[in-house]
């Protein structure tokens, strides 16, 4: 496992709580395994060398317990299976006491970015060394997009929002959807299905749904291909 430590910042907290929201938790995992590509030079110039780039298609978040205001953080990562295009990577957040505070499950799509395709990754797994699955509930990747969804009022892409492929980061979809949350809604899981990129100046189409204690938050384009949808529990 990679691992890099870190402590919880005043600025990754929300406004109720106090508590690290899941957007936050998700962007230690997404620089964790940034940082491991990295060190192992199987990063961002690596892979615009050999016209590639992994994109998420999910996220599988358990939060297990509350991460507060200068909490000492373990962050670590590893991946646990190439099947295809896919690549599998597991994320977990302990504390200074080895106390699990979140896991997540990811699965990635390798892209060809000439050919705009996915493409297989190599037989050596491009020098990722593969470790066991965390022991988590595995859940579909798909999420199911309820009927009574309440339609809110759309808004532009923004430069902020954007990462340096030039469409919307993973971790932003996510922040965009926690608006919709109420104050006192303390999340314990989240599923993000990403569908469709958006970039600068696309305009996003909110529509909520709450069925029992779950939200879900459907990120529509203008021609109701959704961008990303997003559950809360």
């Amino acid at each position: 496992m990679y691992t890099f430590e870190s402590r919880v910042r005043y600025t990754e907290l929300n406004h109720y709580k106090a508590i690290m929201d899941p957007s936050s938790i998700i962007n230690y995992f997404q620089d964790c395994s940034t940082f491991q590509s990295e060190d192992l030079n199987l990063g961002l110039a690596y892979l615009e060398k050999k016209k590639r780039v992994w994109l998420l298609a999910s996220w599988n978040l358990h939060i297990l317990n509350q991460v507060s205001l200068g909490d000492e953080i373990t962050v670590g990562t590893w991946p646990y299976a190439f099947k295809g295009f896919y690549g599998y990577r597991n994320f977990i957040m302990k504390d200074r006491h080895q106390r699990v505070m979140a896991v997540a499950d990811s699965i990635w799509v390798f892209m060809d970015i000439e050919n705009n395709r996915p493409t297989k990754v190599p037989e050596d797994n491009l020098g990722y060394m593969l470790e066991l699955p965390y022991p988590m509930e595995h859940m579909d990747r798909k999420i199911s997009i309820p009927d009574n969804l309440e339609e809110q009022p759309s808004f532009p892409v923004v430069k902020s929002n954007i990462d340096s492929y030039n469409h919307v980061n993973n971790g932003q979809y996510i922040k965009m959807a926690e608006a919709y949350l109420p104050d006192d809604f303390i999340v314990t899981k989240m599923r993000v299905e990403y569908k469709k990129q958006a970039v600068l100046g696309d305009i996003i189409y909110p529509k909520v749904s709450r069925i029992d204690n779950k939200y879900c938050i459907v990120l529509d384009s203008v021609n109701s291909k959704p961008y990303a949808i997003v559950e809360f529990s």
